[in-house]
Order: C-alpha cells, then structure tokens, then sequence
C-alpha cells in the first residue's frame, strides 16, 4: 500500500484540534502543499490558523531527503514559533512517523512528533506534539484530506 501523502506532490487540507499545556482545545485548519522537485528531494509548506482564537498562525517550511531505501529520510525545517530545526522520518506500511529537534536550543530542549496514519488515498490521520525537556507543551491531531483528486 503506497503512501500519497508526502510522497507525491499535492495539496491537502487539515482540520482538527490544538491542545496546549493547561488549555482546552482550539480549533485549528491549515494547508499542506508537497512538492518533489527531484527524485529523491522534496520541499512541503504547511500554514496552521486558529479561526476565531487569537492565536497566531503557524508556518512550517521543510525540504527533505528521501534515503535510496525509500523507508527513511531527513529534513530541516524552518519553524515560525520554533526556529530552525532538524528531523528524521520513518516510512512504514500504514503510517508515516517523524521525529524533530530545535537547533541551538540547549536551555528548553524542545522536540517534537508527527504520526500520520493513512486511512484510505486521500485522508490521513495526525497526531503531533511538541515537548519542552519531558514535558509535553501542546499536541495536535487532525485530518487531513488530498485536494483536486
């Protein structure tokens, strides 16, 4: 079963919740663009708002590296809250897993998650978070759906 999410270009749709630490959940939409423009590199853009809230809106801007074996890669990732930041991600059968860390922040620590488990062509499942040290500082989950298929 072949994943149509980051591994072709596309754009997609999010809708879900936020969760920060001590809150309650906000709503969240945002849109994901991939692109491939080689082989084995890609670049995706993601832009999260929070209607109706006054949370600021989110922008995440990543180029990867897909590895030969088409099981792994690795990217940066230009974060508007975060920073620069770094991550790896594994591919496996049902779902896509990737693992991030903020660079040079030696004092917070800050990492965080994705899952996105496939649910059929155009529909995945997300659940992230983002941790500061041990301590969990929001999470998210979320649906996301394939556009103009």
């Amino acid at each position: 079963m072949a994943h149509t999410f980051l591994m072709e270009s596309g754009q997609w749709t999010l809708e879900g919740s936020w969760i920060e630490r001590n809150g309650v959940p906000i709503t969240v939409k945002g849109k994901t663009l991939v692109s491939w423009n080689r082989t084995d590199w890609f670049s995706m853009v993601t832009k999260l708002v929070f209607p109706g809230g006054d949370r600021e809106e989110i922008i995440l801007q990543y180029r990867g590296h897909l590895n030969s074996d088409e099981r792994q890669y690795t990217f940066v990732l230009q974060h508007s809250e975060l920073g620069r930041v770094e991550g790896e991600g594994w591919i496996a059968p049902q779902s896509i897993v990737q693992r991030y860390w903020v660079l040079g922040d030696e004092r917070q620590r800050r990492t965080g998650f994705d899952t996105l488990h496939r649910v059929d062509d155009n529909r995945y499942y997300q659940s992230s978070g983002i941790m500061s040290g041990h301590y969990l500082t929001n999470t998210m989950e979320a649906t996301l759906e394939r556009q103009g298929e």
